[in-house]
């Protein structure tokens, strides 16, 4: 195996990483932005009110996207098996 070889595999796995926690980076920051938003105006700074909110879309979206999800990362992992088993010849 090259140098080039492992960072491009490297590389695959950090991309294929960002692609799998980007929705559910997105859909914390916009229930985190509305949260926070509802908090300042109705003026309530309840702990558990910036947290349940995360907590219960997180949940949900795990439910929507989990054949994605899983679909993503068995192809994914198909593809780096058979990449890694050409790399002896």
């Amino acid at each position: 195996m090259t140098p080039e070889m492992a960072i491009d595999i490297f590389k695959n796995v950090i991309l294929f990483a960002l692609y799998i926690v980007a929705p559910f980076l997105g859909v914390t920051l916009v229930v985190g932005l509305i949260t926070s938003l509802l908090q300042s105006v109705t003026s309530i700074q309840e702990a558990t009110l910036a947290f349940a909110p995360k907590l219960i879309a997180l949940t949900l979206l795990c439910i929507a996207l989990g054949p994605w999800l899983l679909r993503s990362m068995t192809e994914f992992t198909i593809r780096i098996l058979t990449q890694m088993g050409t790399l002896g010849h």
